[in-house]
């Protein structure tokens, strides 16, 4: 895979709409320069709408004990330890801060300002998710995914090294820390996705495909062929999730989701 670009990739739907692939780094502050400049007139995100209730008890345990979600993060082990802990070794960026910064701040942002937000992660009621999500349990409880959790400490390190080859150069004006932390996120998101198969990738992907073009047909109802989408993903997902896109599966009806989110200010 070639090494992946900072720039935001941009996807054009053959039936009318953008869609703008911003690439985070889970619990990464990104610094201005590294924002969506563009303007979207919608929020994807590839999760359920679970997910703000999570980023609100992350606030209310944060205000109560500073940095305790970093380090129940640090003391799970796991690949998203690991991650973690490297991060934590970056002096030069915000990292390790939970709620995940980026996609929270954006989700607030579409609250405040009225814009819709879609989920694009279906319900745990939907017969087909439910049937891939039994499929993944089982995938990652195979014997030879769970001794490889063992060997975790091991797996990473040769991860990273992997990816280190790949490293891009930060962005313009930034750290070279923003360059590690692509490699670490790069090196996760490798192991994460190991405890699946390729074959679940593709189902998951595809299926996201689907409500994501959903999404922005929906989107199409009040701005027309102009409507914009913001997606949200993790950045080395990005690649797998545009090649779903171009597949141009049919797009599947979903709905924007009241999100209810706190006014609290723009970080």
């Amino acid at each position: 895979m070639p090494p992946q670009s900072w720039n935001d990739a941009v996807w054009e739907d053959p039936d009318g709409g953008t869609v703008i692939v911003h690439g985070t780094m889970p619990t990464v502050v990104y610094p201005n320069a590294m924002r969506p400049r563009v303007t979207w007139h919608g929020l994807a995100l590839l999760d359920s709408p679970d997910v703000v209730d999570l980023w609100e008890q992350e606030e209310v345990d944060e205000a109560e004990s500073n940095g305790i979600n970093l380090t129940h993060a640090l003391l799970s082990g796991g690949a998203f330890g690991k991650y973690v802990e490297g991060l934590s070794a970056l002096e030069e960026l915000q990292g390790g801060r939970f709620p995940d910064p980026e996609p929270r701040r954006l989700q607030r942002n579409a609250d405040r300002h009225q814009r819709p937000v879609f989920f694009i992660e279906p319900l745990a009621d939907d017969e087909d998710w439910g049937e891939y999500l039994t499929q993944e349990a089982r995938a990652v409880s195979h014997w030879k995914k769970l001794l490889g959790m063992i060997r975790v400490g091991k797996r990473w390190k040769k991860s990273v090294k992997r990816h280190l080859f790949d490293a891009q150069p930060p962005p313009k004006g930034q750290s070279i820390d923003y360059a590690t932390a692509g490699v670490l996120t790069a090196a996760w998101w490798e192991l994460s996705e190991w405890l699946s198969t390729p074959a679940l990738v593709e189902r998951r992907d595809a299926r996201y495909a689907a409500r994501i073009r959903g999404a922005l047909a929906s989107l199409r109802k009040t701005e027309g062929k102009e409507a914009t989408l913001l997606l949200v993903l993790h950045r080395p997902h990005a690649p797998t999730l545009l090649s779903a896109l171009k597949a141009n599966v049919n797009p599947e009806e979903i709905s924007s989701t009241a999100t209810g989110s706190t006014h609290m200010e723009e970080e």
